[in-house]
């Protein structure tokens, strides 16, 4: 029997193992590009179109920047409360979720509700709040907060379900009641997590928040389409670069703070 078992070629052979790995991913890449028609005679001819357009959009017109900024504002503002909420109304769905805690058919219905949640474009969740509100920030926050649950909820599913079965059973033993469990036995743990999660969402949702200003929904977004249309690509790379700069310092002062709450 062990004889049988040591002959297996790809115990004997790890490299066959490998090309029969490249060969599949070879196949699967080698299918979707067949899927997309790319056209490369057309694309080796599109870099005349594509300096063009870039030339234009330089230098940039600082006549707009307290524009810009005014627009930044606005879309922190909408990044911050929208991750709140998005936030807030995650945590339950995380913990209905989560297969350590949570009955089966709660945790069915929960990943279900996640899942439709992923399912719907920001851009289409402006359109509804717009609809809804009508244009500017307001309809961009709200469509911020349910898109954000789509993702922390996952996440904080995740970061309880990586919870250590131990420290709950332990607790347990010494008949530790379900709150005492949660307070001692799992917040303990899922808290550094969920916390950098939700810092990050935050950086993110400063970028989603631009897409949503192509629907109206207020931020540097509306301004960015609205300068863009009128072909004030100048104007528009101001907004762009106060973005960059923002979104940079943002995700510096998150990368700090996740490190500090990693080491806890």
């Amino acid at each position: 029997m062990n004889y049988l078992f040591n002959s297996n070629p790809l115990r004997r052979y790890p490299w066959v193992s490998y090309f029969i790995f490249l060969l599949i991913a070879v196949v699967i890449y080698t299918w979707a590009l067949q899927g997309l028609k790319v056209d490369f005679a057309l694309v080796s001819n599109s870099w005349p179109y594509i300096t063009d357009f870039i030339s234009r959009l330089f230098p940039p017109d600082i006549t707009v920047l307290d524009i810009a900024i005014q627009a930044l504002i606005e879309t922190v503002q909408m990044s911050l409360w929208g991750t709140t909420i998005g936030a807030i109304i995650s945590v339950p769905i995380a913990v209905a979720s989560a297969n350590n805690v949570a009955p089966k058919w709660l945790q069915w219905l929960a990943n279900l509700l996640q899942n439709a949640v992923r399912s719907v474009p920001s851009i289409i969740l402006g359109l509804i709040f717009v609809a809804a509100t009508g244009l500017g920030a307001p309809a961009g926050t709200l469509a911020l907060g349910i898109y954000t649950i789509g993702y922390l909820a996952k996440f904080y599913q995740q970061a309880i379900e990586a919870v250590n079965p131990r420290s709950i059973e332990s607790l347990e033993v010494i008949g530790a009641s379900k709150l005492q469990i949660a307070q001692y036995g799992i917040l303990p743990q899922v808290l550094p997590l969920g916390l950098g999660y939700t810092f990050w969402m935050f950086e993110y949702n400063i970028r989603a928040a631009s897409v949503l200003g192509v629907v109206g929904a207020g931020g540097i977004g509306f301004q960015l389409k609205s300068y863009i249309d009128g072909f004030e690509y100048n104007k528009a790379t101001t907004m762009m670069l106060v973005l960059l700069v923002v979104v940079t310092v943002i995700d510096a002062f998150s990368s700090q703070l996740r490190r500090r709450l990693d080491s806890m």
